[in-house]
């Protein structure tokens, strides 16, 4: 087993070495697979596609990319993403620069002497606002109304010409290749001893097989927190480093509150890591939709990790992840769970009296901050707990242990995780625990099952596919070669010249609005 588990190691980091940067990850035959279509075979896409502007230019990435390519080669609109393209910058300024960057954002687009096209969409008594509340308070929130009326102007008869461009046009091709079907054969293995594979995927698919159903996630290389915390030197993380990974799920948490979504069953080894450090929430198997202005009751979790309200079979919203945050907090820190050590023994009774009545103890490794937020998150009372007392996630970031965090240059990724993984290091005991799957035999599927599980089988989905164009290149290599289709329409498309890559581009290629996906896996 020593031998078969060193084997698989090594074809795991050998698979691993075929990334996108130098593009050996690349199946062979990726330009086949990739071929797009004649214009004129996305005609029914084309008519029956929803034409909403926040969708096609907006949230999908190649959506996104294309009309901007379109809005470049007209001198007004093109000004008006040179607009959103600093206000997004100013959002992620760092606090203390937040206030000139707003300012040089006002002189640069609605000061006339400065600007070569100015923006007349906006009023002159919005700018002034804006430069008022910039004197006052400079949120992240200032240009809000000035976005607004941006993306209205945009979305109107600019939209309309778009659909009528072969900008357009490409992105149908782009659409219908994504709405192909997906078997396992689109995937390239890399077998592991037999043990299953690791497919050639940056994001999402869903496909099935005769007796399966098949999810296809992102691997996350970095491992999970359990094991970063007891099998890398002495139990638990640096103050620092428990922290950033404290805010990252305080955003993630905050994601999923925002769709009414309660996770339930927050610890260490449902946090992964990707292979830039930053957390993944994973298993979201007990989380639920709480409908608005209810509460729901579930005896759920695990022991160890669930609230004391949870154990005595009360109602409740979203106090049970906010306990689950306290508790990972201090594993973090302190190396061991709020209320057992590290490898002790206790029985269930003995641990839920702990949860119910024992107060956790605080070591020299916790500074004051750090004690602070783990014993308001592990109040006993969910309605003096942390995040429950009215201002939800806001008065948890508000805590004074996050007062390095920019909370809005970390949701852009702008922030560097204070631990990055070995691509040479495999982050869990041997590959064959990540393949642990149960199997229950002697059950028989009626037509409703087959109904139920056939709404999965959607192939690619949408953001996730086009992310992973984008990621991998494949968008760029073929836009920018032109892949010159036999239909005559599409000549017409001329793609982008290309541009130095600055900042705004990669901000924008990432998207600001990543988060639902960046942060839950």
């Amino acid at each position: 087993m020593e031998l078969e588990n060193l084997l698989a190691n090594s074809m795991l980091l050998k698979a691993r070495q075929g990334g996108y940067g130098k593009k050996s990850g690349r199946s062979k035959k990726w330009r086949e697979m990739l071929k797009l279509p004649p214009v004129g075979q996305c005609s029914e896409l084309r008519h029956s596609i929803e034409r909403e502007y926040s969708s096609l230019c907006d949230k999908q990435p190649i959506g996104r990319l294309l009309f901007r390519q379109f809005c470049n080669t007209k001198h007004d609109l093109k000004r008006c993403i040179e607009f959103l393209d600093a206000v997004a910058e100013y959002e992620v300024a760092a606090d203390e620069d937040r206030r000139d960057c707003g300012l040089l954002v006002l002189d640069t687009f609605f000061i006339e002497e400065s600007s070569a096209t100015p923006l007349p969409e906006i009023p002159a008594h919005v700018v002034q606002e804006c430069r008022l509340q910039l004197q006052e308070d400079p949120s992240k929130d200032v240009f809000k109304e000035c976005t607004r009326i941006v993306h209205d102007y945009l979305s109107g008869e600019s939209f309309e010409e778009y659909q009528e461009s072969s900008y357009f046009s490409r992105f149908l091709q782009w659409k219908w290749l994504e709405r192909q079907p997906v078997t396992k054969d689109t995937f390239r293995h890399y077998r592991v001893l037999g043990k299953g594979g690791f497919g050639e995927v940056s994001l999402c698919y869903t496909y099935e097989t005769k007796d399966s159903l098949c999810l296809v996630l992102t691997i996350m290389n970095g491992g999970d927190l359990k094991f970063h915390i007891y099998n890398l030197g002495n139990p638990g993380f640096d103050e620092q480093r428990a922290i950033f990974y404290a805010a990252e799920l305080c955003c993630g948490l905050e994601d999923l509150q925002r769709e009414r979504i309660v996770y339930r069953d927050l610890k260490p080894e449902n946090i992964l890591l990707d292979d830039h450090g930053h957390i993944r929430i994973s298993d979201l198997g007990l989380a639920v939709e709480i409908p608005e202005g209810e509460t729901i009751q579930g005896r759920v979790g695990t022991l160890g990790y669930m609230a004391p309200e949870v154990l005595n079979r009360e109602r409740y919203t979203f106090s049970p992840d906010w306990w689950g945050l306290g508790c990972l907090i201090y594993e973090m820190i302190q190396g061991h769970s709020p209320f057992r050590k590290f490898k002790e023994k206790v029985n269930r009774e003995e641990a839920e009296r702990r949860v119910k009545e024992e107060t956790e103890r605080y070591s020299e490794k916790f500074s004051e901050d750090a004690k602070s937020i783990c014993s308001l998150l592990l109040t006993k009372d969910p309605k003096q707990r942390l995040g429950c007392r009215g201002e939800g996630v806001a008065e948890v970031k508000g805590h004074p242990v996050f007062r390095d965090i920019n909370f809005k240059r970390l949701e852009a990724h702008m922030l560097d995780p204070p631990f990055r993984p070995d691509p040479q290091a495999v982050y869990c005991r041997d590959v064959l625990d990540i393949e642990q799957f149960s199997r229950v035999k002697g059950i028989h599927l009626d037509s409703t099952d087959y109904t139920f599980y056939g709404q999965f089988v959607t192939g690619c989905v949408c953001i996730p596919w086009q992310n992973e164009m984008i990621e991998s290149e494949c968008f760029k290599d073929i836009n920018e070669r032109g892949n010159v289709a036999l239909d005559p329409e599409e000549k017409t498309y001329q793609p982008a010249p290309k541009q130095k890559r600055g900042f705004f581009h990669r901000l924008f290629t990432r998207g600001l609005s990543f988060f639902s996906a960046c942060y839950i896996r």
